[in-house]
């Protein structure tokens, strides 16, 4: 693919897709930390949510979140997990983030969660299924694969609740969810959050403010490509 040539803005929002997984802490944080650049910046860049999933091999119905954990990072006090977690911690109120990983019980599989911010999109509503998903489950320790849990979410945030129980019961839009995972995993998305700006440059991992405004500021000169 060709590179787009640098032109004169013609002051039109730059498209930028974040491409996470709502049991990712860093997908929260770095999510935080791209509102606080898109909030000085003029015009406001348009944010997309694409889904991930980190691990689809997580049941249906869930695992239990402290035994999964430990198989993933290990059980030894200075083990890669406690490190991040503590991180996370300290990082997390500046961001307007209060972490309680001590509430999570269950490690959900994601699918579902997905679907349901696809569902939301389409309604002009991603911002506050996005924030309403991530606080449940990191602030609330909330089962956020329970359809129970994503139907209160979809009627807090004026989503029709009893439609969206009738299409997490059936299997519509599964495979195109599962496909779009596949669409950026092949453009190389191997980690997230992964930011994309203008669908040519690509940031990974929870950036500072600064960061994201620098970027926007370069994403914002590219040419809009023939359409």
């Amino acid at each position: 693919m060709a590179k787009r040539k640098p032109f004169k803005s013609a002051n039109l929002p730059v498209e930028v897709d974040i491409v996470s997984d709502f049991v990712c802490p860093w997908c929260w944080l770095g999510y935080k930390q791209f509102l606080q650049a898109a909030g000085k910046t003029k015009p406001r860049p348009n944010l997309s949510f694409r889904p991930y999933m980190l691990d689809a091999s997580v049941p249906e119905g869930g695992a239990d979140y402290r035994d999964y954990m430990k198989k993933k990072f290990g059980d030894t006090p200075d083990n890669r997990w406690k490190a991040m977690r503590e991180h996370l911690e300290t990082a997390g109120p500046e961001a307007g983030i209060q972490f309680d990983f001590k509430a999570i019980t269950r490690r959900p599989n994601t699918l579902n969660a997905h679907r349901l911010m696809r569902w939301a999109q389409g309604q002009d509503l991603g911002a506050d299924c996005a924030e309403q998903l991530f606080l449940a489950y990191m602030e609330k320790g909330e089962d956020i694969g329970d359809i129970d849990i994503l139907c209160r979410i979809a009627g807090d945030i004026g989503m029709d609740a009893d439609l969206v129980r009738e299409l997490l019961a059936g299997d519509q839009d599964k495979i195109d969810v599962q496909n779009e995972i596949l669409f950026f995993r092949g453009l190389g998305v191997s980690g997230v959050p992964t930011f994309i700006y203008g669908g040519e440059m690509a940031v990974q991992g929870a950036q500072t403010p600064e960061t994201h405004r620098k970027v926007l500021a370069e994403a914002a000169k590219l040419e809009p490509q023939d359409t």
